[in-house]
């Protein structure tokens, strides 16, 4: 950079700066410029930071000195007592009463943490001031500990002001050290911190710099005020040129997240289709969750690794009748179905089971128990909880989008075209497949599957018929398709990531950058 082009672009606090260094017998620190310039130490820091950037100053020397201080724990030692002195001062006082005293007895009053009291009993042990007899009881030795007279001298020293660590005796710093906070150990009395102190001189270029930045004899100001215009003052001011390469500053407007951009829009889909929406609860029993879905009572997924318990309360007060009746004999011989059942002896208590709802078909049920509309359109966006291994594609809450058409002409066809037209339109996805599956409450059943751009042909979720087993106990006698598809997934290509972890990220650049195009 040239010198004009220099000088152009120095601020008025690196000129202060520069003004008193230039005139400076010695290098000076940044307290010393504070003072000498009447600027604050945040703003001497910035002119500092820029002029060695610059190479228009030099660092002269850096001395480090490790100064103590008190923390909030050591404050309260202070204030009261420390552990050992309150152990000795315990042991004490129930010696005098007779009585005994146990390690128990201590982190029985809670006063401090079990592990400053283990750690103050060692070294009590250690300078054996105290000795551990039969039953566990604690009795003094009649010794005096010379490290609880230390750590009190130097509570009351530093407790006067922070001092430099130099200051005081090898053994006192040994104990500070000891006692100082630091990382996986934040409960201490004392504070070791290091102050830093600069010196700084011009460099040969600075030195020129300086000279022209003096000759100036007019004041340097950034803007021209009407008060300027009007009293003729602004003769007297240079002013600052303006740097049109400088990047503007980042505006970071306030939007909708992503994630909620995608669900706004799969439910604005939905219900430009005719679709209405369905609402359940997350709390759900395992009859709506399974038993009506002809879940049998048996089935694996109703293990506690794959569904989540409620603790309290354990069991909801009841379940509709007839609901639970008819599916009940639907369980255990068939009912009204034409179906010979599970064959075992229903549970009524179990289905009054509480449990986080572990898919959206729950809502489907409820829907179906409700005199839905024939022909009849539901979706649902239903937060779902499972037992899983968070990777890539796995999370343990996750949303699906759970639908049902009811209908006397409704068949499997019906189905292949909605969930293609899901996947295509809601999924953004290009590559389409349909696997065949099983569910006990779908017969035929089948899988829908996209492919993603980098990790691959992916599951969306499951779909099919309800079987008569599912829709006649809830009072329906017509068809019904069902799906229950994760949005999570769909939105992982809708939005070009590739962890479903990134749809819950911190990180707003990430955010920011989020594809949209849905």
């Amino acid at each position: 950079m040239d010198t004009t082009a220099l000088l152009d672009s120095l601020h008025p606090l690196e000129t202060k700066v520069l003004t008193i260094l230039k005139d400076a017998d010695c290098p000076r620190s940044d307290t010393e410029l504070a003072e000498a310039t009447d600027l604050e130490p945040s703003q001497i820091s910035m002119a500092v930071g820029w002029l060695l950037t610059k190479n228009l100053l030099a660092l002269a020397s850096e001395q480090i000195t490790p100064i103590v201080s008190l923390s909030e724990t050591g404050r309260s030692y202070h204030a009261s007592t420390s552990p050992p002195e309150w152990i000795l001062q315990s042991i004490q006082e129930h010696h005098e009463r007779s009585e005994t005293i146990t390690v128990k007895d201590l982190q029985a009053h809670d006063y401090f943490q079990p592990t400053e009291l283990s750690r103050a009993i060692g070294l009590l042990k250690k300078d054996q001031a105290i000795r551990l007899v039969s039953g566990g009881v604690l009795e003094r030795t009649g010794t005096e500990s010379p490290t609880t007279t230390a750590l009190r001298t130097v509570l009351e020293h530093v407790a006067k002001e922070a001092q430099a660590l130099a200051d005081f005796s090898s053994a006192h710093q040994s104990l500070i050290r000891q006692y100082a906070v630091k990382r996986g150990s934040l409960q201490e009395p004392f504070r070791i911190e290091d102050d830093i102190l600069r010196t700084y001189a011009l460099t040969p270029e600075g030195q020129a710099i300086s000279q022209l930045t003096t000759s100036q004899s007019l004041e340097e100001v950034s803007q021209l005020t009407p008060e300027m215009l009007k009293d003729g003052s602004w003769r007297n001011h240079s002013f600052r040129k303006y740097s049109i390469s400088l990047r503007p500053p980042r505006l970071a407007v306030g939007r909708r997240h992503p994630y909620r951009e995608f669900l706004d829009s799969v439910k604005h889909k939905l219900t430009s289709m005719g679709f209405q929406e369905m609402r359940g609860e997350l709390v759900e029993t395992e009859f709506w969750g399974m038993d009506a879905l002809y879940m049998p009572q048996f089935h694996p997924a109703r293990a506690i690794h794959d569904v989540y318990f409620v603790k309290n309360p354990t069991h909801a007060k009841s379940i509709k009748e007839p609901f639970i009746s008819q599916v009940a004999d639907a369980h255990e011989h068939g009912g009204a179905t034409g179906s010979k059942g599970w064959q075992y002896p229903y549970d009524r208590e179990r289905a009054r089971r509480l449990i986080l709802r572990s898919q959206g078909t729950a809502v489907s049920a409820r829907t179906l128990a409700n005199t839905p509309d024939i022909p009849g359109k539901y979706f649902s966006i239903a937060r779902c909880f499972r037992y899983d291994q968070v990777d890539a594609t796995h999370a343990t809450d996750f949303f699906q989008v759970e639908g049902i058409v009811l209908g006397h002409e409704i068949n499997f066809r019906t189905l292949l075209g909605l969930l293609n037209l899901f996947a295509s339109e809601m999924a953004q996805a290009k590559e389409i497949k349909f696997l065949p599956a099983y569910f006990p409450f779908t017969e035929p059943s089948v899988e829908l599957h996209v492919r993603h751009p980098h990790l691959g042909w992916m599951e969306l979720g499951g779909a099919g018929l309800f079987r008569p087993e599912v829709t006649i106990p809830l009072g329906v006698n017509v068809p019904v398709i069902a799906w229950g598809l994760g949005l999570d997934r769909m939105a992982m290509v809708a939005l070009g990531i590739h962890d479903i972890r990134d749809l819950f990220t911190s990180d707003l650049e990430a955010v920011r950058n989020m594809r949209r195009k849905f």
